[in-house]
């Protein structure tokens, strides 16, 4: 498959020291493990991680929206990189993914959406289908974004049995691996995914595609305590948070609570067209505001 965002990137290069030699694992921490036992541990409560597709709705409001949700109470940023063939995604993000790619978006402007978010505070990751970076070279990738600033990426279509390519480059740069479980996976397949994991194990809560939900099942709640069993630090639960009521329950357990369709959806009007940036924004900041007291009351009383 491919994809506009791809379009004349260059082969991949093997990153070397200045006399001629590999480069060797970073010994820098998990940026965002530190984020998230550092909230744990000074406020007692999870990270809000909030994901928004880069290049959407357009080429400058994307790098105020994520401002916005920084600035409103997200801890850790998924910038997203839209695909053609977004198979885990749900309309609202595929809707948005797909104006990013009709304006021309490119991967390599996405390292500029990293700097703003490292700017205004937050972690930054990116949430990429991998051949996204196959596509772009994945020491190339890798070494971009660790210079970018990027924390990690969270992989939706990518098992720790085939990421040997990403997993040695990570370790090169000091970056965060962030795989996803559901609640369909064998408890070898948590393992698997627990000790190859760098950052958090993303829990998704449902199997199926990404979107809002007026309600939540009981399995997060289960997957998550099963991936602790099977090795993980941190779990994240994602897919279908959508109100802080949501957001505070799930965050009662996880040690993250990921919202995506929910935000995005603030900057569409309700036929699906793209609202005037300030009207968009101001509704961001407001929904945000709005979650971001949901996770942080997750364990109080």
């Amino acid at each position: 498959m491919t994809n506009d965002m791809t379009a004349g990137i260059a082969s991949d290069e093997t990153a070397t020291t200045p006399s001629g030699q590999p480069l060797g694992i970073s010994h820098r921490p998990s940026a965002t493990a530190t984020r998230l036992d550092e909230l744990k541990a000074t406020e007692n409560r999870p990270a809000f991680i909030g994901y928004l597709p880069y290049g959407f709705p357009d080429s400058t409001t994307t790098l105020e929206a994520f401002r916005t949700i920084v600035d409103n109470g997200v801890d850790v940023v998924e910038i997203g990189l839209p695909y053609s063939d977004p198979v885990m995604d749900g309309p609202v993000i595929q809707k948005a993914s797909q104006i990013a790619i009709d304006a021309g978006e490119r991967i390599a402007r996405v390292f500029e959406a990293v700097h703003v978010v490292a700017d205004a505070g937050a972690i930054p990751l990116v949430m990429s289908y991998w051949n996204l970076i196959l596509h772009y070279g994945v020491t190339r990738f890798a070494r971009e974004f660790a210079e970018a600033g990027g924390a990690g990426l969270i992989t939706p279509d990518l098992i720790p049995d085939e990421a040997g390519e990403w997993i040695e480059a990570s370790d090169r740069y000091g970056l965060d691996r962030i795989f996803l479980v559901s609640p369909d996976s064998t408890d070898e397949r948590l393992h698997v995914a627990a000790v190859n994991a760098r950052g958090f194990v993303y829990a998704a809560s449902r199997m199926g595609v990404t979107g809002e939900r007026a309600t939540m099942s009981a399995s997060p709640e289960g997957l998550v305590a099963r991936t602790r069993a099977a090795g993980a630090s941190r779990v994240c639960v994602g897919i279908g948070v959508s109100t802080a009521d949501q957001a505070r329950h799930v965050g009662s357990y996880a040690d993250g609570v990921i919202v995506g369709s929910a935000l995005v959806h603030t900057l569409l009007d309700g036929d699906g067209s793209v609202k005037p940036a300030a009207q968009g924004l101001a509704d961001l900041a407001a929904r945000t505001r709005e979650l971001a007291e949901g996770v942080r009351s997750a364990r109080k009383g």
